[in-house]
C-alpha cells in the first residue's frame, strides 16, 4: 500500500476534492515549498511587512491596530506572492458560536481565509458549524490532533477521537496540526488504513537552530518533521523573524533557509519509497 505521504504534492493534489486542499497541495508544488510562516506580531506595518517577505500563515486576532482594510492587503500579497492564507483561529466552541465567529465579527475570516483550524474539545458539532459556513466557500478545515509544547494534553484518546471526527467529514476536514501522521490513529479494530484517506499534516515546532524555549515550546528539524515524522508542511515563526520584523532582509533569508530544508527532506521523503 501506498501510504499519501509516499506520494508527491501533485499526485495528491489531483486526488484531492476539497478546493483548499488542492489548492494548498498545488501551492506547495508549484512553488517547490512547504514552509508556512506564522505571522505572530502586534503591528499591522511589521504584519505586512513579514507577509511581503515571506507569505505566512497569519494571526490577525492579535493586532493591536487591525482595520478592514488589511484583509484587501493580504489578499493582494497573496495574489502577489502565490501563496495560500491560513488562518490560525482555533476555534473552540459549540457549532451555532463558530458559525458566527467564522462568518462575522471584525475578521469575518471565511471571506478570505484559504484554511482555518479548530480545536476538538467541543465534538462533532464545532465542524458542523464551521462547514456551514466555509464549504460552500471552498474552505478547508484543520484540527488540531496534536501540540508541540511540553505537557499538552492532546495525546491518546483525545488525539484518537479528532481523527474519528473528521474521517466523518473529509469534505470540509483537510488535515491536522499535529507532529505525525493520523492513519493508523483512531482505527476500529479490524479495520484497515483507507488508501485514499489523505489528511494533510501541518507541524509547529519547527526550528533549525534551537530545541525549545522558556515558554514549554519544543523543536524538531525539518528533516526531522517532514522526511522522520512524514509530515507535510513545517510551521515556522520566530525562527524566521526573530525579535526584530524591520529586518526583511535578513527574514527573507532565513526563509529560503527553512524552505530549502524542509524541501530537501520532503525529496530525499519521496525518493526512498
Amino acid at each position: 500500500m501506498v501510504l499519501p505521504h509516499q506520494r508527491t504534492y501533485a499526485e495528491r493534489a489531483s486526488r484531492h476534492s476539497n478546493p483548499a486542499a488542492k489548492k494548498l497541495l498545488e501551492t506547495i508544488e508549484r512553488k517547490n515549498s512547504n514552509l508556512a510562516v506564522s505571522v505572530d506580531v502586534t503591528k499591522t506595518k511589521d504584519f505586512l511587512a513579514i507577509i511581503d517577505a515571506v507569505g505566512p500563515f497569519t494571526h490577525v486576532d492579535i493586532l493591536e491596530d487591525f482595520e478592514h482594510g488589511l484583509i484587501q492587503q493580504i489578499q493582494d500579497l497573496s495574489t502577489k506572492h502565490d501563496f495560500v492564507i491560513f488562518e490560525d483561529r482555533k476555534f473552540a466552541d459549540i457549532g451555532n458560536t463558530v458559525a458566527l465567529q467564522y462568518s462575522s465579527g471584525v475578521h469575518k475570516i471565511a471571506s478570505w481565509s484559504h484554511i482555518t483550524n479548530a480545536h476538538p474539545v467541543p465534538g462533532p458539532s464545532i465542524i458542523t458549524g464551521l462547514a456551514s459556513v466555509g464549504l460552500p466557500l471552498g474552505r478547508g478545515l484543520l484540527l488540531l490532533a496534536e501540540m508541540s509544547t511540553k505537557g499538552a494534553l492532546t495525546t491518546g484518546v483525545y488525539t484518537e477521537e479528532a481523527v474519528r471526527m473528521s474521517r466523518e467529514r473529509r469534505d470540509f476536514v483537510i488535515g491536522f496540526i499535529a507532529q505525525h501522521r493520523m492513519e493508523s490513529i483512531g482505527l476500529a479494530e479490524g479495520h484497515a488504513v483507507d488508501e485514499d484517506e489523505d489528511f494533510l499534516i501541518l507541524a509547529p515546532g519547527v526550528g533549525l537552530h534551537a530545541k525549545g524555549d522558556a515558554m514549554g515550546q519544543q523543536y524538531r528539524s525539518p528533516k526531522e518533521v517532514i522526511l522522520d515524522s512524514g509530515c507535510d508542511v513545517i510551521i515556522v515563526g520566530r525562527g524566521i523573524y526573530g525579535s526584530d520584523p524591520s529586518l526583511t532582509g535578513l527574514i527573507a533569508s532565513k526563509a529560503k533557509e527553512y524552505k530549502t530544508a524542509g524541501w530537501e527532506a520532503y525529496l530525499q521523503r519521496i525518493s526512498s519509497t
